[in-house]
Formats: C-alpha cells, structure tokens, sequence
C-alpha cells in the first residue's frame, strides 16, 4: 500500500568566493550516497576540507532525526508521542514546534501537527485494505488540536493519546539547519533538497539555482527555498484517490483541489509547512491570504 514515498536527498555545495588568500588552498571533491532520513541521499562537496564537511553534515542529520523522526523509537519526538511529555526538551523539538504552531494559527488550524493518531488510524485501515469507518474517525479527531498541547521550554506534555507529526515541516526545518552548518563552515554555494530545496548562495558560477517543478518547468532559487505538497503525492489506497494529507476539521484526507502547490519563502521549513496547508485550501485567494503572515513567502504555483 502506497503509504509513504521515499525522496532522492541531495546536497550540493562549492567554495564560496572567498579572498584570494583563503582559496590557495587545494579544491577538493567529495562524493557520498547513502541513506538519511529513510531516503537515498547524495552529497557532492567540493571544498578543501570536502571530507571532514561531509561527515559534519552525515552527523548533523543523525542527530537531527534522533530528535524529529517519528521511526526512531529512541528520538526525541517518538519518546514524546509514547510518554505523552517530556521533560527538557531539545532545542531543535521547541523550534520546530514554535514554527509549526506559528503557522497553525495563521491557517486557523488547518496546519496541525496533532493529527498523528488520524494519520495511524488511515495508515492501520490501508494496511488492511480499506479506510476507518466514522466512530473511529471521530474517535481520532478527539485527539487532534494544537490547543491541546502545552510547551514551554521545560516540558511539552500532551493529552493522553495524542501524538505529534512533523511531516509537513520537518524535512524543510532539516534543511535549513544543514543550510546554517554549510554556511558556518564557508560554503556558500549550496542547493540541498532534503525533499524540499533550500539555497545558500548562488551557483558556483553565479546563476540561480534552477529547480523542476512538479509541471516541468524551472524556479530559480538564490538565498531561498522552494517546496511543494501534493495531495495525492502519497495515497492511503491503491487506486490514489485518499491522500496522506489530512483535514484536521473532517478528519478525512484533504480534496485533490490542486494537483500541486509550490511555495518559496525564506526557509525552508515555512515553505514546506505553507505548502502543505495550501493542499487544504479550495481558493488561491485564500493561500495568499495564509502567505501573508509570513513575509517574504510567495505562490510560485497552484494547479
């Protein structure tokens, strides 16, 4: 059962344009593929300390998913969702967080983090070759509303039940923190798609970052980041007709109003959140309504 899509993660980065005195040193490329946030991954660093930067990136990653990733038992946030609190949380957890409650309000709680338990009950069903019938579906949605949940930086403690997502943020909040290691490392000629593109710089040679969109055509990215959500992009069922995105209102996956939305914003994490609420909204006027509680984000694409 389609449940899940595995993307391609790739960082690409060259030396910055740095005073002569600082480039004598050798250029030197790095390439690895491997596996990192349940995707192959590729990095291509070329850098005179290619090696070292790669493994600080590989590291950065590891430990980021030991705080956000829903399938690692011992992460921060699986340990959260199975205690129902936790104590001292992670920086990294608290940010992550404060941005996506920052956009559920925007959104008048569309963008909702807590509908974990409705995204497992739709999972369970599709595992078994159907969908929840309503008392479940009800039953779900008590769980779900950020209103529920109480955070400080002491603690974050959750009804009993409940259980958070960080789905529609989390690769784009993982690519700006690998961003802002590149950067403090000097590179600054860096385009990295964790799933969703973020761009430090320009390319080596000073163009845009040209990125695909989803209908073929091409966004140039300098200093910004691009995402793109699709309701149908990862489906429940077999024919494709019950997307992984959720209505937190109705408890059902959101309508295939759009075929794709691509947003770019300053980050990426505010473009992958913003764009996953669009898939919920039926109007353009209304995404950029959403848009402009976030300024420097646009709609680049809605069809």
């Amino acid at each position: 059962m389609p449940i899940t899509r595995r993307r391609l993660i790739t960082i690409s980065a060259a030396l910055a344009l740095l005073p002569a005195v600082t480039r004598a040193a050798p250029q030197v490329s790095k390439f690895w593929t491997g596996q990192a946030l349940g995707a192959r991954a590729s990095i291509r660093i070329d850098h005179p300390d290619a090696e070292a930067i790669t493994v600080r990136v590989l590291a950065e990653i590891d430990r980021l998913e030991d705080i956000l990733s829903l399938y690692r038992a011992h992460s921060a946030l699986a340990r959260l969702n199975r205690e129902g609190h936790l104590a001292e949380p992670p920086f990294e957890l608290l940010e992550c967080l404060s941005l996506a409650a920052a956009v559920n309000h925007a959104s008048g709680g569309r963008f909702d983090p807590t509908v974990q338990p409705l995204w497992a009950l739709w999972a369970e069903a599709a595992a078994r070759g159907g969908q929840p019938d309503a008392p479940a579906i009800a039953v779900a949605k008590a769980l779900v509303g950020w209103d529920k949940v109480e955070m400080d930086a002491a603690k974050i403690s959750l009804r009993p039940g409940m259980a958070l997502t960080l789905n529609g943020i989390g690769q784009g909040y993982v690519a700006d923190r690998v961003a802002a290691l590149l950067e403090a490392e000097g590179v600054t000629n860096v385009l990295i798609d964790t799933g969703e593109f973020r761009a430090v710089g320009s390319t080596p040679t000073g163009g845009d970052w040209p990125v695909r969109t989803e209908a073929g055509g091409l966004v140039g990215l300098r200093q910004r980041a691009f995402a793109t959500s699709s309701s149908l992009g990862t489906t429940f069922d077999a024919a494709g007709r019950q997307g992984h995105i959720l209505d937190p209102v109705s408890g059902m996956p959101a309508p295939a109003v759009w075929r794709a939305v691509s947003i770019s914003a300053p980050t990426a994490a505010v473009a992958d959140a913003l764009s996953t609420t669009a898939c919920l909204l039926n109007e353009v006027s209304e995404v950029e309504q959403l848009l402009q509680g976030f300024p420097g984000s646009q709609l680049e694409i809605a069809g």
